[in-house]
């Protein structure tokens, strides 16, 4: 197989995984399982440290520390990348919440270029280096699907994602590009944005989800590493929420 040739075999041996957000919860847990399905990891992560770490766990080929919004370093990243890889995974980024009342419109602006313009970004800047048929896969979330009081930027955010990613799909075909839509996941960053209230809101999504327990990031990770390994998948949305949308509330 050449570089120019789609790739439409499964399982990840040998291949280069670029994963942006390696360092904790989603990022890190799929670098793990990257790794242990036989995968070359190339980790991006903002945190130098928890990067250190996770590089000492995983024994990857290569690792960067910055800050993916910033625009001219994620473009000199990819120019770095001494060859072609085969899948780009992109856990970077959260949701903002903004009520009307206190909302600073610098910080509004800042909120939407942070997630859609690093998403036009990464698209721009890696559609050199991915194999065709590799993939370019991002994390989203469900919850800006339902309107409520701060959820203005999140919502519009959560909305305009799934169709980004499916133009872009056909921009940077044979590459394939994707969504991954997730519900709650017990992550840092949601005991961080939870603080006091993470162990109610633990509780409450083992009673009522279908699933009877919480979403955790080998659930995500697994749905990520299936998603890049099959070929026919692009331009698609996948959400995982363990039945969270199902729920009257």
């Amino acid at each position: 197989m050449t570089d120019s040739e789609p790739d439409h075999g499964y399982g990840l041996a040998g291949r280069t995984v670029v994963v942006i957000g390696a360092s904790a919860g989603i990022g890190l847990e799929t670098a793990r399982q990257v790794r242990a399905d036989g995968g070359r990891l190339v980790l991006v992560g903002r945190n130098p440290e928890r990067l250190r770490q996770a590089a000492l766990e995983l024994d990857p080929v290569g690792t960067a520390a910055f800050d993916a919004t910033d625009t001219d370093r994620l473009q000199q990243f990819f120019q770095d990348l001494p060859g072609p890889v085969d899948h780009v995974l992109v856990t970077a980024g959260g949701p903002s919440y903004m009520p009307l009342e206190s909302m600073d419109l610098a910080d509004a602006r800042r909120a939407f270029d942070e997630r859609l313009g690093l998403t036009l970004g990464i698209a721009l800047y890696s559609r050199e280096k991915i194999r065709a048929g590799g993939t370019l896969l991002f994390i989203g979330g469900t919850g800006g699907r339902r309107p409520g009081v701060g959820m203005a930027v999140a919502s519009a955010a959560t909305a305009a994602l799934p169709a980004l990613v499916a133009n872009l799909a056909l921009e940077m075909a044979p590459v394939r590009v994707n969504l991954i839509a997730a519900g709650f996941v017990d992550t840092p960053l949601s005991a961080s944005l939870l603080g006091e209230g993470l162990d109610a809101r633990r509780e409450k999504l083992r009673t009522t989800l279908p699933i009877r327990r919480v979403v955790g990031p080998a659930d995500v990770a697994a749905l990520a590493v299936h998603i890049t390994c099959n070929g026919a998948l692009t331009g698609a949305t996948y959400d995982i929420d363990g039945g969270q949308q199902l729920l009257s509330h």
